[in-house]
C-alpha cells in the first residue's frame, strides 16, 4: 500500500494526541495535519496533500457531517471516516449521506482503526460492530421515537434528554455533569437543537418543550 497522509479532526486535543500515539510506527501511515473543527479541516485539506481525514462529528464552528458533505463534493479523492462517540442511528446515517466511507466508534480497539483505515483508503466501506448492529436493528425495526412522532422533527435520545434538562433549568456545567459528557458535548447538543427547531436562544427551546408536551 502506497504512503497514506492523514488528517486528524476532532476538537479535543488529547482525542488527536491518543490517535496519533496508537498510529505512531504504523508503516504507510502519516499524519500530516490535525484540526479542531470542519472549517479548519477543510483548510488543511487545501493546502496538504490528504488521502484520509479522520473525522469527529460534534464539534464547534462546522461539525464533521458538513465538513464531510463539502469534502465529497469539492475534494472527491479525500476519504472520511468517522471516528466518534456518538452511536444513534440518525448521526450514522447522515454521515453515511455525507459521503463517509466508515463509521467506528471511538471505543474502538487499535487494530479495529487500523483496519478501518486500510480498508477505506482501499475504497471499501467499514463500520464497527457496534455501529453494524445499531443500523440493522434499525432496519429491522424502523420506528420513530414517540416525541418524533409528535412533532415530526428528528430529535435523537441523546438530544432529547439535554433538552429535558434545559427546561430543568440545569446550566451546561450541569448537564455535562448529569449525562457524564463534556461540555463541549452538551454546547453541540444545544447548537443541533436550536437548529432543528429553529429557536434562536434557549427560551426558544423551551417554549417548543413546552408547546409540545415533550415532558
Amino acid at each position: 500500500m502506497n504512503p497514506v497522509h492523514l488528517l486528524i479532526a476532532d476538537d479535543h486535543k488529547i482525542v488527536r494526541d491518543g490517535i496519533r500515539h496508537l498510529l505512531k510506527g504504523q508503516e504507510n501511515l502519516t499524519i500530516v495535519g490535525e484540526a479542531e473543527n470542519g472549517e479548519e479541516a477543510l483548510r488543511k485539506i487545501e493546502t496538504e496533500e490528504i488521502d484520509l481525514t479522520i473525522m469527529d462529528i460534534n464539534m464547534p464552528v462546522m461539525d464533521g457531517i458538513e465538513a464531510t458533505r463539502i469534502i465529497k463534493k469539492e475534494f472527491p479523492a479525500v476519504k472520511v471516516l468517522a471516528l466518534t462517540m456518538v452511536d444513534e442511528n440518525q448521526y450514522i446515517r447522515k454521515m453515511i449521506e455525507a459521503g463517509a466511507s466508515g463509521y467506528v466508534l471511538k471505543s474502538c480497539s487499535k487494530e479495529d482503526l487500523i483496519e478501518a483505515i486500510e480498508k477505506v483508503v482501499r475504497g471499501h466501506h467499514y463500520f464497527s460492530r457496534d455501529v453494524t448492529e445499531t443500523i440493522l436493528s434499525d432496519m429491522v425495526n424502523p420506528s420513530l421515537d414517540t416525541h418524533t412522532k409528535k412533532n415530526e422533527i428528528q430529535i435523537t435520545n441523546r438530544e432529547m434528554d439535554v433538552l429535558r434538562l434545559i427546561v430543568n433549568e440545569y446550566t451546561n456545567q450541569e448537564i455535562a455533569e448529569e449525562l457524564f459528557v463534556s461540555i463541549r458535548t452538551v454546547d453541540a447538543h444545544r447548537r443541533n437543537l436550536l437548529q432543528k427547531i429553529g429557536a434562536k436562544n434557549t427560551a426558544g427551546l423551551v417554549k417548543y418543550a413546552l408547546e409540545k408536551q415533550l415532558f
